[in-house]
């Protein structure tokens, strides 16, 4: 069978500089494509598809010597094509150039695809990490990349491996993921890379002083460094029936599973709540071919996040789709297969997903004299008041130097960048956590990215057109934009994500040189 060549010039042969166009040539070597790139430091040639998604590298934006990732944001170093930054693990290929004659040339790959330096403290010889989600992952993740050969220890209360949780709302709730994409990493993954994970384990306490993990019907565990990666857990309906086996949450790979069993019988499922959760639940399930119904107490979704303008738009978008809102409402009862509203309406269903928020697992800390407020309180490397002692994702509660303000979020991408800093500190690196917050909502085939914080604003600049789905949302609180949502405008949302970290890095400049 002939095998098509891949489009873009042969790089084997050369290319000039006049080739490239915004900095980035797509070309190929044989049958690879290949992506050269200018950098801060020169011409650089990796694979052009992002490893977490496979988005096109050629539509992102680079920053210094590295790359980011239209979609989700992902970084990675161009020198040497690791992932650098979450939600990507895996690294990129990358490729000598050679320069002849003013002319750039591509002929083999590099065999190093890490810059990641080695562990800084060599007398931590043991780490546990208290959570098998985004953070507790990433942790682990990153402390064997940094090269750390103590021992690692993943104490998980879920029943599987760490999964790509968006995904449990999105496509694999709708049926068009496959299996095999959820996974974070495969099982032998954690074999050959050593680290101990202990699944559907409950941890009962923390003793500080002894440095000890106790864990039920299981003793005990010592620690050099822990981290403490609790997550948070769904917030339950508190009304007569919110027990009975047609109502759902939606946390965990076996809640989603539960829920896909429960839809091939169903015809009309109630949803809720309407936020992420909720609304991201109610497009997979109507695109699994259920009618869907939404209930929630506000009168527009999302507007407490995105603003009335936005807020009006997705609900317009799930409307177009079929869904059915009851807005402004709670649900009085569940019994006996029945949803019935605050008013008195009621309604027939075969299922019931519960989405109306989580809180984050304080309690080991709050156990373990940690200091809490509203979260557990953190400093800029991540570090609790108890010296050793780190927290990341959902549960922590950080100050945000774009903001201004100590912040706890739940977004994904946060929590496993957050875990990545944690494992670097952990090893002594003093890296202080400075991330824009970022996070992308899927609602059908609509994606919404957002950067930055704004719990509140002034005013919402919007540039596009919002009904075409082709738009950017500025948020601004005292003449400063704080936040960015913005639909097929990846590029844009990228660079506005670049700005706040330069402006945030300008203002410590100036901040430093006041002192």
């Amino acid at each position: 069978m002939e095998q098509t060549i891949p489009a873009g010039p042969d790089l084997t042969l050369g290319v000039g500089p006049e080739a490239f166009v915004g900095g980035k040539l797509l070309g190929h070597v044989g049958n690879e494509e290949v992506l050269l790139v200018q950098g801060r430091d020169g011409v650089f040639a990796v694979g052009p598809y992002c490893s977490h998604y496979h988005a096109p590298l050629a539509d992102g934006v680079v920053v210094e010597n590295s790359i980011r990732c239209p979609w989700h944001h992902a970084c990675f170093d161009l020198r040497s094509g690791e992932a650098t930054c979450a939600p990507a693990f895996s690294p990129l290929d990358a490729w000598h150039v050679e320069v002849r004659g003013g002319c750039f040339f591509v002929f083999t790959k590099k065999e190093t695809k890490t810059v990641a330096q080695p562990a800084a403290n060599t007398s931590v010889k043991n780490i546990v990490i208290i959570g098998g989600g985004a953070a507790g992952f990433a942790a682990a993740e990153m402390l064997r990349r940094l090269k750390f050969s103590g021992r690692i220890t993943i104490l998980s209360s879920e029943t599987s491996a760490p999964v790509d949780r968006p995904n449990l709302s999105k496509d694999y709730l709708a049926g068009t993921a496959p299996e095999e994409w959820l996974p974070l990493r495969s099982e032998s993954y954690y074999l050959d890379a050593d680290i101990q994970l202990h699944l559907q384990t409950e941890v009962t306490r923390v003793d500080t002083a002894e440095q000890r993990v106790f864990v039920k019907n299981r003793g005990s565990l010592s620690y050099d460094r822990l981290l403490l990666a609790t997550g948070a857990e769904p917030i339950r309906l508190e009304v007569p029936g919110a027990n009975e086996p047609y109502v759902h949450i939606l946390r965990s790979l076996a809640d989603c599973r539960a829920i896909i069993r429960a839809a091939k019988e169903a015809r009309r499922v109630f949803v809720i709540g309407a936020s992420f959760i909720g609304l991201e639940t109610a497009a997979a399930l109507r695109t699994r071919g259920l009618e869907v119904h939404v209930v929630a107490p506000e009168k527009r979704p999302m507007a407490r996040i995105f603003g009335p303008e936005m807020a009006d738009t997705i609900r317009a978008l799930h409307e177009e789709h079929g869904v059915v809102f009851h807005l402004g409402q709670k649900v009085a009862s569940l019994a006996d297969g029945t949803v019935e509203l605050a008013n008195g309406e009621a309604f027939a269903t075969d299922m019931v997903i519960v989405g109306i928020g989580v809180r984050p697992r304080l309690a080991l800390a709050e156990q373990a004299g940690i200091a809490v407020d509203r979260g557990v309180t953190v400093n800029q490397f991540l570090e609790t008041n108890v010296p050793g002692i780190f927290a990341a994702g959902d549960i922590a509660r950080w100050p945000d130097p774009h903001s201004n303000e100590n912040i706890r979020v739940e977004h994904w991408v946060v929590a496993q960048r957050q875990g990545q800093v944690a494992a670097m500190n952990m090893l002594g690196a003093r890296k202080a956590f400075n991330a824009v917050p970022y996070f992308w909502s899927q609602h059908y085939d609509i994606p919404i990215n957002y950067v930055g914080h704004a719990e509140r604003w002034d005013d919402i600049e919007i540039e596009g057109d919002l009904r075409a789905k082709d738009c950017l949302l500025r948020y601004r609180r005292d003449g400063r934009v704080c936040a960015v949502a913005s639909i097929f405008r990846d590029a844009a949302n990228l660079q506005a994500e670049v700005e706040m970290e330069r402006n945030t890095a300008a203002k410590q400049v100036l901040r430093i040189r006041a002192v």
